[in-house]
Parts: C-alpha cells; structure tokens; sequence
C-alpha cells in the first residue's frame, strides 16, 4: 500500500457506509435447484458497519432467508464513472438473522425516512448480516480477500453513542443546518441546501437530501461526545475555509 493510499478494510468499509441500497444474493430451494436469487435492497449499517435489512416476509428472498440465512450482499460505488470497472465495488458473505435491536431499527428508518410508513407492519423484520468476510474490487490489479475482524474493526463500547445519537442529530439538524450544508457543498461537493444528518458512528455522519444519501469522514475516529463535537467543529472550520477560497 503507498503513503497516502487508504487499506482494503479502510475503503470496504466506508464505501459499505456511504451506500444506501444494495444486491442482495440468496439461494432458491429445490424444484429451482438452489438458483442463486439477486434483488435489490435497501440497506443501512450498525455502528461497526455491519449491514441492515428492513425487508418483508412475503418477499422471495426473505423466504429464502428462512430456509438457508447464507447470503451475500453487494455494494456497488462505481455511480457516474466513464468506466465503472475503473471503481470500488465489495460484496460482503455472511448469515441474515433477523434482530429485534430497536436502537439499530432507529438508525434504519433515520436513513430510509421513507420505511416510517411500514417499519412497524406485523409482515416486516430486520435482519442484520453477521458478517463472515467480504471481497474488495477498487479498480484494475486492486482485489482483496477481507475477513470480518479486520472490515469491522475491533469491538468497541459505543452505548454512549447509542444513547446520544439521536439527541446528535436533533441538535445538528435543527440549530446547525447551515453547517451541514457547508459540509455537503465545500468538503463533498454536493449542491443543494436542506441536507440532514440521518446517522452518526466512530468513523463519520450520514446525509441525506431527498433521494441522494452521502458520506462525511471524521478527521479521526471518536470514542466520546467531546470528540464528537470537536470532530463537527474541526470539519465546520475545513468547510469556511474551501468556502473563502472560491
């Protein structure tokens, strides 16, 4: 790996981060003869970035699920390329399992606004992938087995931010919506006002506006609230600066 240049895990992971919908491969039972079945989901993350499903049980592949939880899900970051094979691309293997965990539910409805209106029906569940090990393409000569230790990172305690996420966001959201546009405009090169923060983990937040989803990295990883902050304030100060020089 050069200086400068980021690890496998390092790009994996936030490209699993900063995507909100995915293929998801499960296997169809006999008389199909165990057909792998592709479909589209959408998709959010655990705090260790471990992929999110909120998905019904009338769907195909949630009955495949429930026959054989063995699945793969592929995230494609190759959007807007002239050659998408020139882009990063993981497709993360592991167990679906269904988990009733209403803090990780939160952070899935706050990144998929629009799953309010049927997160609380009888025939939907989230499943969360127990990760096993994921396989990065980056561009041409850049393929790599990952194992899940190393795409996750090591376990952390991060009840503190499970407890002051939302309180995060409410006060990002309502009293810092300038700020956060600063960030979407001059540090991602977005356009438009009236983006949102939907999430907040160790590595980075989550925006959002209307139907386009981005990904703002933390200059370091943060354990606690005050890191947090300075982390907000750090990347404030990054965004007046690209600002003042246009």
């Amino acid at each position: 790996m050069t200086s400068g240049e980021t690890s496998p895990s390092s790009t994996a992971r936030r490209l699993i981060r900063a995507t909100d919908r995915a293929t998801l491969a499960t296997a169809l039972p006999a008389p199909e003869g165990a057909w792998p079945y592709a479909s589209l989901v959408l998709v959010a993350v655990d705090y260790d970035a471990s992929p999110l499903l909120l998905i019904s049980t009338l769907a195909e592949h949630t009955k495949n699920l429930q026959r054989d939880p063995h699945a793969s899900l592929l995230f494609d970051g190759t959007g807007g390329l002239d050659d998408p094979l020139t882009g990063a691309r993981v497709t993360a293997l592991g167990t679906l399992q269904p988990d009733d965990d209403r803090v990780r539910l939160r952070r899935f409805v706050s990144r998929h606004p629009s799953a309010s209106l049927y997160a609380g029906f009888k025939d939907f569940s989230l499943y969360r992938l127990q990760v096993t090990r994921a396989h990065l393409v980056a561009g041409f000569g850049r393929i790599h087995w990952i194992n899940a230790d190393t795409l996750l990172g090591p376990a952390v305690d991060v009840s503190w931010l499970r407890e002051h996420e939302p309180s995060i966001l409410a006060h990002m959201n309502e009293d810092h919506a300038a700020t956060i546009d600063l960030y979407a405009q001059n540090l991602l090169g977005l356009n438009g006002n009236g983006w949102q923060l939907t999430g907040v983990d160790r590595d980075g937040a989550d925006l959002r506006r209307d139907g386009v989803v981005a990904r703002l990295d933390f200059p370091a990883p943060v354990n606690d609230l005050d890191a947090v902050r300075q982390s907000f304030v750090a990347l404030a100060q990054s965004a007046k600066r690209v600002a003042m020089s246009q």
